[in-house]
């Protein structure tokens, strides 16, 4: 990609994408520039990446043929009054943040712009992001096709439109947070049964990781690999009918509609 980067916020989910382009060798180090408000994320960023770094946000703004904001809900406003001006007319703006519209952002820089939102989660830190993308009626597909290879450099993305935003959050956005409780409490059955707390840990994480990777590579309904699993009278649909009994599809479901429906609400 023969284009200029840059991020306004050097935070994790910034050094997430910028590790995750760099790692796909889909840009250069010299092709990147990151900003920053504290010389410890400064020189971490020039550390780790070999970046270009400034607190200058304007400079960033000015460079950059495909500009990611990448700072907190709450200083949109502040920082696109900042550095509007210095954008130019076909520069494509990336929002990661939540609670964002189109609506919203095209309003703080009242010009029009190019402007996608996406919605990626933390396994972005590790590769393996799933990421949701939106865009507005100005985004060219030349446009999605590089902010697709972006996102698909540190994990996976979609196309949605933006009225699922809020469902991209309930399934994906807030998601690990349900899986690692899943985790922690077949950790703590199997310490109950006197497994060492790590060893725990360690054959959980990895039986979710390969459950994950099974229903990604073989396309197979997840309801069938449950099946491939149960042999008649045996152990797994023993365990499969308590947590019937004990409700744990309805939990999930509430749950995930709760965090939706909230999530709806601060928008």
């Amino acid at each position: 990609m023969d284009k200029t980067i840059g991020f306004i916020g050097g935070g994790n989910m910034a050094s997430a994408i910028i590790g995750g382009i760099l790692n796909s060798g889909l840009a250069a180090k010299e092709q990147i520039i990151a900003t920053a408000k504290t010389e410890r994320t400064l020189a971490s960023l020039q550390e780790r990446f070999g970046v270009s770094a400034t607190a200058d946000n304007n400079a960033a703004a000015r460079q950059a043929d495909i500009l990611f904001l990448a700072v907190k809900p709450y200083l949109f406003g502040k920082i696109i009054s900042e550095i509007k001006d210095s954008v130019r007319p076909e520069t494509l703006i990336i929002s990661i943040a939540a609670g964002q519209t189109i609506e919203k952002i095209e309003s703080a820089f009242a010009r029009n712009i190019r402007l996608v939102r996406a919605m990626p989660n933390t396994p972005a830190l590790v590769g393996e992001a799933m990421s949701a993308l939106c865009a507005n009626q100005n985004v060219t597909e030349n446009d999605l096709t590089d902010a697709t290879a972006i996102f698909n450099s540190f994990g996976k993305c979609e196309i949605v439109p933006e009225s699922m935003m809020d469902t991209v959050i309930g399934v994906s956005g807030s998601s690990p947070a349900y899986v690692y409780m899943f985790i922690e409490a077949m950790a703590d059955a199997a310490v109950a049964d006197g497994m060492p707390r790590a060893q725990s840990y360690k054959f959980a994480a990895q039986a979710v990781l390969g459950a994950a990777k099974m229903v990604l590579e073989t396309g197979t309904h997840p309801g069938a690999l449950k099946d491939n699993v149960c042999s008649p009278g045996g152990t797994t649909i023993e365990a499969v009918a308590m947590l019937e009994r004990h409700g744990l599809r309805s939990a999930v479901i509430a749950a995930q509609r709760a965090c939706v429906q909230k999530s709806r609400d601060i928008t």
